[in-house]
């Protein structure tokens, strides 16, 4: 896949996102998000592909935020189809069937922050630094940044950074659980890639039912949430990588996936 705004790279099962605009510190404008957008679209159609790694071009940012010149003209209208734009790339994005990781470097403000949210999990470079800093434009969050906020570091925290526009650095972001790990900025995309090879060494249909458990049980009461899991639990034993793992686990040798 070419695009203007964005480089998508493959190897083996891994898929490598990069927004591709270091210039402006990789802000969202519309054409960026429409292309995320069909990205997305297409790797989630790409059964070779196990996981995607999203990041940012450049030293200095992962993304910086939506690109308030381009936002700065909109009306109440043109700000609505943006904020829907927004939110509708990074549903896709967090109800991609394979896992998304974001290998976060430098600033993820704004649309940033939200983009970061939107992945399974993030890494951190230790010059990572967040936040939703709307209010001190006159606005909020638009593309999801009031509702996966709370849900990953709790209402409170949520509520302190959203209100105040405050930035955190990684080592904050750890502590109140916005990103799983920080490691040097040197070694964020051998770490994001380590940990995408792990997942993508795993039975792929394992993965896809265990993120579907994951995203769908957490909207859902226990009760029905344990039934989902025992479903897609079942489901698993109707498949040919079921008996491939526990086949290669009793004759202590590595499992040979096929997807199957």
């Amino acid at each position: 896949m070419e695009f203007q705004n964005l480089i998508y790279e493959s190897s083996g099962a891994i898929a490598v996102v990069t927004i591709n605009r270091p210039k402006v510190l990789n802000a969202l404008n519309k054409a960026v998000l429409q292309e995320l957008d069909q990205a997305f679209a297409a790797i989630a159609e790409m059964r070779e592909i196990a996981v995607v790694i999203v990041t940012g071009a450049g030293e200095k940012s992962f993304v910086a935020g939506a690109d308030i010149a381009e936002m700065s003209a909109y009306g109440i209208a043109e700000a609505r189809a943006f904020s829907r734009l927004g939110q509708q790339v990074f549903n896709r994005i967090e109800e991609l069937p394979q896992p998304v990781i974001a290998a976060v470097n430098g600033y993820a403000l704004g649309g940033g922050c939200e983009l970061a949210m939107a992945c399974d999990f993030r890494i951190a470079a230790q010059n990572a630094r967040f936040g939703q800093p709307e209010v001190s434009l006159g606005v909020i969050a638009g593309f999801g940044g009031t509702q996966r906020l709370p849900r990953l570091v709790g209402r409170g925290m949520a509520a302190q950074l959203l209100y105040s526009g405050d930035m955190i650095g990684s080592d904050e972001a750890l502590r109140i659980g916005l990103v799983n790990k920080v490691v040097a900025a040197e070694a964020l995309m051998d770490e994001a890639k380590a940990i995408a090879g792990r997942i993508a060494a795993a039975g792929p249909l394992s993965v896809i039912a265990s993120k579907a458990a994951l995203r769908e049980g957490s909207n859902m009461d226990l009760k029905r949430a344990l039934a989902y899991e025992r479903e897609l639990f079942a489901a698993g034993f109707a498949t040919a990588d079921q008996k491939e793992g526990m086949a290669a686990f009793l004759q202590k040798r590595k499992a040979n996936f096929q997807g199957r």
